[in-house]
């Protein structure tokens, strides 16, 4: 298992890969980033550099091999999470709609909280069905800076053309 801290607008981030795949992304807060595994292992050193593009504006969604751990339901959520398109959001619902399963809007919302992978999975991306912002792991601080950095990078994108 390798890890590393890296530097972020929405604080540092320590990422986690194990065999050949990220499984685990955590809000440390606004600590001194470590260097960690950073440049023995391809996965960490991608997701950071994908990461960084994200962050800058540069890129709207991520390749990365992904090794989350959790129930098939969980893993039909956290697939679903990715198809939510780049600055816009979905509320509980949609995505319980997605995945075939229009009655599991609570068990959608928990698998969400557990989602290993944010940013990465874009569990940010699910808010409230009257549009509010609900619960996330780093915060709703953090996660009104990702939607806000999604949506003014898409209507700066938009505006060009």
């Amino acid at each position: 298992m390798a890890s590393t801290v890296i530097a972020s607008p929405v604080g540092s981030l320590r990422l986690q890969a194990d065999d050949g795949g990220l499984t685990g992304i955590w809000f440390v807060g606004n600590g001194e980033p470590e260097r960690g595994d950073l440049d023995s292992d391809p996965v960490l050193r991608a997701a950071a550099e994908q990461l960084a593009e994200y962050f800058a504006g540069r890129r709207t969604g991520f390749e990365l091999p992904l090794a989350a751990t959790g129930t098939p339901f969980q893993r039909a959520v956290w697939d679903a999470l990715q198809e939510i398109p780049y600055g816009r959001t979905w509320s509980y619902a949609d995505v319980a709609l997605h995945i075939g399963n229009p009655r599991a809007v609570r068990a959608v919302g928990a698998a969400n909280g557990r989602n290993p992978l944010p940013i990465v999975v874009p569990c940010h991306r699910v808010v409230g069905a009257n549009g509010t912002l609900t619960g996330y792991g780093g915060g709703l601080e953090n996660k009104r800076i990702l939607l806000d950095l999604e949506s003014g990078a898409l209507a700066r994108a938009e505006s060009l053309t």
